[in-house]
């Protein structure tokens, strides 16, 4: 399976996190559920995105989350979705990196594989990622 490489951005409309467990302490979990607009090689409106994140310091800790894509990728239009894991520090970089779950391609995207992955820095309100699919 040849595979194509594509860039663009995203942006976050919506960030909504509760507590789950360590309140009073650390680490603590949390839970949070976004709403993210892509754009370039994948574009969709609005994705949905559920993350686990583990808080280790008060700016440090790391996550990882389902995301449902509904939308396009270079054109084709279908559904699939991301599992993302990731680190944040204290600056507020934030490291992830994602891969199509298998089978979750619908329409055109019926065997999407791929892999990906985006750096976001403090104060962005575009993040660049990139990815890197192929269809069987």
């Amino acid at each position: 399976m040849p595979t194509v490489r594509t860039t663009g951005h995203f942006t976050s409309a919506d960030w909504k996190e509760g507590a789950v467990a360590g309140e009073d302490g650390l680490p603590r979990l949390a839970n949070a559920t976004v709403t993210n607009a892509f754009s370039g090689g994948i574009e969709a409106e609005a994705t949905t995105c559920d993350y686990a994140i583990t808080y280790l310091t008060g700016g440090t800790g790391a996550f990882a989350g389902m995301e449902l894509v509904l939308g396009r990728v270079d054109g084709r239009a279908g559904a699939f979705v991301l599992e993302e894991r990731g680190r944040f520090e204290d600056d507020g970089t934030v490291h992830c990196t994602f891969e199509v779950v298998e089978g979750s391609g619908t329409e055109e995207l019926t065997g999407l594989r791929g892999t990906g992955g985006f750096t976001y820095r403090q104060g962005e309100t575009k993040v660049a990622y990139t990815f890197e699919y192929g269809l069987e």
